[in-house]
């Protein structure tokens, strides 16, 4: 359930409001403030918020973790903008215990909480009066967005490991604030852990860990810059950091920490290379931590601790496009946020798109328009699946529409502005990026705000906006037909001896020396039905079985999976075991289900030993494909 709010105020379809009353104009030191947008497009559905009547501006946590409880609990503190005569703020809550309320005098002060509403838990409103900081009491057991693992589900198989997910919607489930990535907050934070742990988060740590002298340390971070809700983020568990460059380097837990940053060694030069295509880093330092396989996601763009999945150290920087996409995130994602979920693109086709320029700048021509090549399959496939005329197949996607997925985000977002660049040129149109960026720096956007400053700044009237298919790029679904399509020539190698493979069993020669993106690609053009002996004959020559780069392996195996192929299950378990990337547990478990009595009892008894294993996000995309019985 959630209240529309009329809309305050429309102003050439980008309108915001920014409440400042005078207990905050007097608080010191002053903060940035984001605006909140109020244009009907900038609704969010996926929050209870009302941020035109009262808003959160700050967060400051002091919480203590328990990895024996698994339990997160304390104190946050929320500073407030609200309109005049506004009484009551409404945050976002899903199963928080909260002991109390007060306001800067210690005063009690009422809260209740509604009826849950599914994914989005319920409504926590509190009487604030004319208090305009208040501090909130509670504790989360198990919260969605936290994955606890015992010590023997990390590397080092000695301690206990924590880690947040907080996108797009989970950080209600362990911090009492409103999640909407609309709704920008700074914040900062007072995280106790037991020794000999390490805390960090997507803030600047302040100073160095305190011992407080009964077995635990505090660390302090701060974050005052606004971002949106879902980038607060936290792990902990016992981990080192290795420096790349000035301001880049990596955690990881010690056993990892050696390929970690071998596999990261080209980020500082991957931060100068986006400097020079869009302008400075405004962060300060660029981190990442390298986490337990368990983390459900290739990257979460978290500020200055970008958190990566182990799956892509592959030993050669072969899939090191993941560590240019979420750094990426840092102008666009991080620096100018979708409104709403239904305009992720703005977030993650614009990084689509910057990542393969990035790529491109410190691996060359050739890797880039390869990846390009398979980012443009991914869309046909995506849109033959569900059809070209499919809602979902939009960029833009209102409330309730039904996503045709990350190959339509991503993809066909990234196809758009390079759709752009074709047209335009690139010193062009990344001049046009560049405005959109320093323009909406630490703010808010939507689908029409990009429509309209494309047509302004880039575009130039609305004929030749028409001419390029521009409001159909965002709009309409389907894939317009003036897409600028990939190098034809980038796969012809491995492609003719995919066509080989395909007439005679031709097994191709060139494989060891080919690029992670040829061999994907080789992979991918396999016939989908394959003998037993073809399988095992496959697996001989090109070792697939025993490939390092998770990419190339997971293909392997949802192939092997896919044609009941015995001797691939113990590598299937394993696999399965051991990593918890929703990318590839879900179609694994979903080609292993497809395969009825052969593979729907191997499905439930390897998810029978792993489920407990995976991150919330991970178990709901399978427990969906069993649901299927």
């Amino acid at each position: 359930m959630r209240r529309i709010l009329p809309v305050l105020a429309l102003m050439a379809g980008t309108a915001c409001t920014t409440i400042q009353p005078e207990a905050m104009q007097e608080a010191a030191p002053a903060r940035m403030v984001a605006p909140v947008l109020a244009t009907r497009d900038a609704l969010d559905a996926s929050t209870y918020a009302q941020p035109q009547l009262a808003r959160v501006t700050h967060v400051a946590l002091d919480l203590d973790l328990d990895f024996a409880a698994r339990r997160i609990g304390g104190l946050a503190t929320l500073d407030i903008d609200a309109a005049p005569g506004a009484d009551t703020i409404v945050l976002d809550d899903k199963g928080l215990a909260i002991t109390s309320v007060t306001d800067e005098a210690g005063r009690l002060l009422r809260w209740s909480v509604g009826a849950a509403d599914g994914e989005t838990g319920a409504p926590l409103e509190i009487a604030i009066g004319t208090a305009r900081r208040i501090t909130i009491a509670y504790s989360a057991v198990d919260a969605d967005a936290l994955q606890w693992l015992a010590a023997e589900q990390t590397a080092g198989r000695e301690h206990p490991f924590l880690f947040s997910q907080g996108q797009s919607i989970l950080n209600r489930t362990w911090i009492p604030t409103q999640d909407s990535p609309g709704i920008r907050q700074t914040w900062e934070a007072r995280i106790t852990a037991p020794k000999p742990l390490d805390v960090v988060m997507s803030g600047i740590q302040q100073g160095t860990p305190e011992d407080l002298g009964d077995g635990r340390r505090a660390f302090r971070f701060a974050m005052d810059k606004p971002v949106a809700p879902y980038l607060i983020a936290i792990a902990a568990g016992d981990i080192d950091f290795a420096p790349i460059g000035p301001r880049t380097g990596v955690w990881a837990e010690p056993a990892t920490l050696a390929r970690a940053q071998y596999e990261t060694g080209d980020t500082e030069k991957m931060v100068e290379a986006a400097e020079r295509l869009y302008g400075p880093y405004r962060w300060g330092r660029y981190d990442m931590i390298v986490l337990p396989p368990a983390f459900p996601y290739g990257g979460m763009e978290n500020p200055v601790m970008t958190f990566l999945t182990p799956t892509f150290i592959a030993g050669d920087r072969s899939l090191t496009g993941l560590v240019a996409h979420e750094l990426a995130h840092s102008w666009s994602g991080n620096l100018v946020t979708n409104a709403v979920w239904g305009d992720g693109w703005l977030n993650e086709g614009v990084t689509s798109y910057f990542e393969n320029r990035i790529v491109e700048e410190i691996y060359g021509t050739k890797r880039a328009r390869q990846e390009v090549a398979l980012d443009y399959v991914a869309i046909i496939e995506a849109l033959d699946e569900v059809g070209a005329d499919a809602p979902g197949t939009a960029l833009h996607q209102p409330d309730g529409t039904e996503s045709a997925g990350s190959a339509i985000i991503y993809n066909k977002g990234a196809a758009f502005l390079r759709t752009l660049e074709k047209e335009y040129g690139r010193e062009r149109f990344d001049a046009w990026l560049r405005q959109w960026f320093d323009r909406h720096a630490f703010q808010p956007a939507t689908s029409a705000m990009v429509y309209e400053d494309l047509k302004a700044n880039l575009v130039g009237s609305d004929a030749e906006a028409e001419r390029i298919k521009l409001r159909e790029w965002i709009y309409a679904p389907g894939l317009p037909g003036n897409v600028a399509k990939p190098d034809p020539t980038a796969f012809v190698e491995i492609d003719a001896a995919s066509a080989a493979y395909e007439k005679d069993d031709s097994l191709p020669s060139g494989w060891a020396v080919w690029t992670s993106a040829e061999r994907q690609r080789f992979l991918q053009n396999l016939p989908q039905e394959r003998s037993a002996n073809q399988l095992a004959r496959l697996d001989s020559a090109l070792g697939l079985s025993v490939n390092g780069n998770n990419e190339e392996l997971f293909l392997w195996i949802e192939l092997a999976l896919a044609n009941r192929y015995d001797p691939a299950v113990p590598l299937a378990e394993r696999f399965l075991g051991h990593v918890g990337r929703t990318k590839f547990v879900r179609p694994l478990f979903a080609a292993l289900w497809a395969q009825g009595d052969w593979g729907r009892p191997i499905a439930r008894r390897i998810y029978a030993k792993t489920r407990d294993g995976y991150h919330a996000a991970t178990r709901g995309s399978v427990d969906r494909i069993f649901a299927n019985d």
